[in-house]
């Protein structure tokens, strides 16, 4: 995780002076599910939980919780406590023909205004008033997607012109900074410091 300097008195927390707005970035709407289902149901409002996740979320915690991970290693961190994807995505699969709602894919916070995928890792995002998650990777889409619906498994993953892989299923993070987060909250950026990093799958 990005560690920050000391605070200084009188100055701004290290956050506050580099986090910067983006234009009509803002969430759509959180989700969050106490068992293990593909898809999460909306909530009006999610608590963020510093180093856990989401309050009340089966992913929230120290360790990793997906199950694919934990039989891996249940020792791993867990840097996918919070999941979040585009609502853009979803106008994307629309024109596929494919219907897919806010918390259907299994993200905890759906995001508009953002090119999420394009964020180098390290990057902190400020969810409403208190909220920090930093990302750490990209969703690596699994084969689940297609039992929820035939086929959609090949439009979350995708090859670029140059022949490079492309993963469209969002991004995971962890928890920097605990809040509240509902629908209709801005969201602000603050890039890393230093060499700026591509998500790779976590």
């Amino acid at each position: 995780m990005v560690t920050s300097p000391p605070e200084q008195p009188g100055q701004p927390a290290p956050h506050e002076q580099h986090a910067e707005p983006e234009q009509g970035a803002a969430v759509v709407s959180v989700s969050l599910d106490d068992a293990h289902r593909f898809s999460k149901p909306a909530a009006p409002r999610i608590r963020l939980l510093e180093g856990l996740g989401v309050e009340g979320d089966v992913h929230a915690g120290v360790t990793v919780q997906h199950r694919y991970h934990v039989k891996k290693d249940p020792t791993a961190p867990n840097l996918t406590q919070v999941h979040l994807i585009p609502a853009e995505l979803f106008d994307e699969l629309a024109r596929g023909g494919y219907t897919v709602r806010p918390g259907e894919l299994g993200e905890n916070v759906t995001t508009t205004g953002i090119d999420l995928t394009a964020l180098p890792r390290g990057t902190r995002l400020h969810l409403g008033a208190s909220a920090v998650v930093e990302l750490t990777g990209l969703r690596n889409p699994c084969s689940l997607i297609n039992g929820y619906q035939g086929g959609l498994m090949k439009q979350l993953i995708d090859t670029d012109a140059a022949g490079r892989i492309t993963r469209k299923a969002g991004v995971m993070s962890v928890v920097a900074s605990g809040g509240a987060v509902e629908p209709g909250d801005t969201i602000r950026i603050e890039l890393p410091e230093g060499d700026q990093v591509p998500l790779g799958v976590v």
